[in-house]
Order: structure tokens, then C-alpha cells, then sequence
């Protein structure tokens, strides 16, 4: 660890969890510490990824100004919006990309439903 301490085995803290199936036979205890050993080194690698992720260097920049068309581009006079017109006056973008199938006149639902619950929290996003 980044604080000089050592990461105690995945397989003792799945030993220490005290958490219980009602009636549960010995094999499945044995399987399902095994399994929670192995969901805790998952844990630990996906957290080593993120780490390597965002200790990445500043990626390419950005040339140009990229028009972006929406919605209300096909409203008779409305305008492209350019890149850095998208921040306003913020340092963060949130973007989201719905999903369209070949036959899909709608987006995914699943996309919509994420974006309603983002719009939920827009207020506080907005204050960040």
C-alpha cells in the first residue's frame, strides 16, 4: 500500500466474515470463502487499474474547434455549438452517449434512465 502497510491476504480477511446462510453445509461455506477471496483480489486489481488510469499523462489535445449538431440543430436557425462553448464556465464536462440500434427509432431505455437520474442530481453536478 501506498501508506507502507501491507495488505493483509484475501483468503484471511474471507475467513474473518462472519456473515451466514441460514442452515449453510460446510461446502458451501468452503465455496463461498473461496469465492469472497477471489472478489476481494478482483477489488484490489480494479483499484490498481483505476490507480494506473489516473496516473496517466495529459492525453492529446484537442485541435480545433468541433462543432457538435443536437437536437435543437434541427430547429430552422438554431446553431452548432463548439467545443469549448460545451464547459461554459466550468472545468468539467459530463457527456453521455445514448445507444441507438439498427432498428431502434428511440434510444435505449436504459440509457434514458440513467440520464433521469443524473438530471435528478443536475443541481449539485452544476455546483461542483
Amino acid at each position: 500500500m501506498a501508506d507502507g502497510t501491507a495488505l493483509q491476504p484475501a483468503t484471511v480477511i474471507a475467513h474473518k466474515n462472519r456473515a451466514r446462510q441460514p442452515n449453510e453445509s460446510a461446502e458451501y461455506r468452503k465455496a463461498r470463502e473461496a469465492l469472497l477471496a477471489e472478489e476481494i483480489e478482483l477489488n484490489r486489481y480494479i483499484a490498481r487499474v483505476a490507480a494506473q488510469r489516473r496516473a496517466l499523462p495529459p492525453g492529446g489535445e484537442a485541435k480545433g474547434d468541433y462543432q457538435f449538431l443536437g437536437e435543437a440543430s434541427s430547429v430552422k436557425g438554431a446553431n452548432p455549438i463548439g467545443f469549448a462553448d460545451l464547459f461554459g464556465d466550468k472545468d468539467t464536462l459530463f457527456v453521455y452517449n445514448w445507444m441507438y440500434g439498427p432498428k431502434r427509432q428511440r434510444p435505449c431505455p436504459m440509457c434514458t434512465a440513467f440520464l433521469s437520474s443524473v438530471n435528478g442530481n443536475a443541481d449539485h453536478i452544476r455546483h461542483a
